[in-house]
């Protein structure tokens, strides 16, 4: 099993995850490589919650410009963390 800090990154805190957070919802950005098993395990371990469901999203580098110059914006992977009814993390809370 890897240390999960290896696996996950950072929580995604947006408006967008706020919402799924109601519903017991949790975003992070996690390595490239890892698989539902392991961010699971992390998670678990992290937060010493039980997990339901994950979801596993990857997004695609895009295309930046800043005035003439032309870059990329990194991919990432994301992972939609469904917890079971009546647990929160508290890291999401404002």
């Amino acid at each position: 099993m890897k240390n999960p800090y290896d696996v996950i990154v950072r929580p995604l805190v947006t408006e967008k995850t706020a919402k799924l957070a109601e519903t017991h919802k949790y975003t992070f950005e996690v390595k490239q490589g890892v698989n539902k098993i392991e961010v699971k395990q992390a998670v678990e371990e992290l937060f010493k919650v039980n997990v339901t469901k994950v979801n596993i999203i990857n997004v695609r580098k895009k295309e930046r410009k800043v005035g003439k110059y032309a870059g990329l914006r990194a991919a990432v992977k994301k992972a939609i963390i469904t917890l079971a009814e009546g647990q929160t993390l508290d890291v999401f809370e404002v």
